[in-house]
């Protein structure tokens, strides 16, 4: 049923944006996974359809908007890689050096941490960790440059060092280094709530990078499975009766808190990745899976008109023209929707990491 939804959707995909952008991004990178785990053709030629379209024959991406300074846009870059392995195509190298150039004019807080966007000054969020780190990990070994790994792991130290909770090792969604923003606490900078999928981002952009690192970072894949282990360890207690995560992980007292789905296959893709790294055991990676399963039993529906993956939520920020405040009431607050590309490329993510981990992994009842 997984690929029956899959092929409908790509079947009546439109882009999610006018520009580049990371949402359509997630969607790309779950294609890229989903062609490598089952050969069907039809994922590489909707990712070749997508980026022939947007990156010019000189490898310039015209709909890339550099003045936004933001770290979603090295995303969707990642497809690029694939693209120039899959096609020998100069223009997909090119555009993949062109983006990462672009880190060099991003702005920066006083700790040396990039701005998540333009428009929020001196702020880390944790989704910007996951937006960044992997596409760099790639790139640096696209062209050989070690000097980038020390930078890649100097973002996973200050995360873990500025915006892990030390009370119950999850991770907050945002820090400003400036100390004025009205969601942050006036002594630590940071948000107040532990967010699904901002945990969902960090826990990939752990995996993934570490995946990414050649034999001589070995000591920065241990850094990273390390922290992917302490942070299994966290969100793991907060499974619901059904397998899946809410929206504010630790708010189970919140009558209207619910179990959100692309974060959920975003903590399901990394314990079942993780396991098959080797950094977690067949404990995590049989919740993982079982996490999978729920979402494909309560939240894959079929309707009428179609398959459709429920349960998502839309959009969650800090800040901004609508004052987001970071509290629990906010996150709850924000519209859940359907077939989304956030939690439709992370159920791509999750489905191709079980049909390539399943077998020589062996997961079994276990405890992480």
């Amino acid at each position: 049923m997984t690929e029956r939804f899959f092929h409908e959707y790509l079947s009546r995909y439109k882009p999610f944006k006018g520009y580049w952008n990371y949402e359509d991004g997630c969607l790309l990178l779950g294609c890229t996974r989903m062609f490598r785990a089952s050969g069907n053709p039809e994922y590489a030629e909707f990712v070749l359809r997508y980026l022939s379209q947007r990156v010019t024959a000189d490898g310039h991406i015209p709909t890339y908007l550099t003045d936004a300074h933001s770290l979603d846009s090295f995303h969707c870059g990642r497809v690029l890689f694939f693209a120039a392995e899959l096609t020998g195509e100069e223009r997909y190298r090119r555009a993949a050096a062109w983006i990462a150039e672009q880190i060099r004019s991003h702005p920066r807080t006083k700790s040396g941490f990039c701005w998540h966007k333009q428009i929020y000054p001196e702020q880390i969020w944790i989704d910007g960790v996951y937006m960044a780190a992997p596409f760099f990990a790639e790139y640096a070994a696209a062209v050989h440059d070690e000097r980038i790994y020390s930078e890649i792991g100097r973002w996973f130290s200050f995360v873990e060092a500025n915006m892990r909770d030390k009370k119950n090792g999850l991770h907050f969604h945002a820090l400003d280094e400036a100390r004025k923003q009205t969601w942050a606490d006036p002594l630590t900078g940071l948000s107040r709530s532990h967010w699904l999928r901002g945990e969902g981002w960090y826990l990939m952009a752990l995996t993934d990078t570490a995946a990414l690192l050649p034999d001589s970072q070995a000591s920065l894949r241990a850094q990273l499975h390390r922290a992917l282990r302490q942070a299994v360890t966290a969100v793991l207690p907060y499974r619901t009766p059904n397998g899946m995560y809410l929206q504010v992980i630790d708010r189970a007292d919140v009558p209207e808190n619910y179990e959100e789905t692309s974060g959920s296959l975003m903590v399901s893709y990394a314990m079942m990745q993780g396991a098959a790294a080797g950094a977690l055991d067949a404990g995590a990676y049989h919740a993982g899976a079982e996490t999978l399963e729920a979402v494909r039993q309560h939240q894959l529906i079929q309707t009428d008109s179609g398959l459709r993956l429920t349960g998502i939520c839309s959009a969650a920020g800090l800040g901004g023209a609508g004052n987001r405040d970071g509290s629990c009431a906010y996150y709850l607050s924000e519209p859940v929707t359907e077939n989304d590309p956030k939690g439709v490329g992370a159920l791509m993510l999750a489905e191709a990491a079980r049909l390539q981990t399943g077998q020589r992994t062996a997961p079994r009842k276990s405890a992480v």
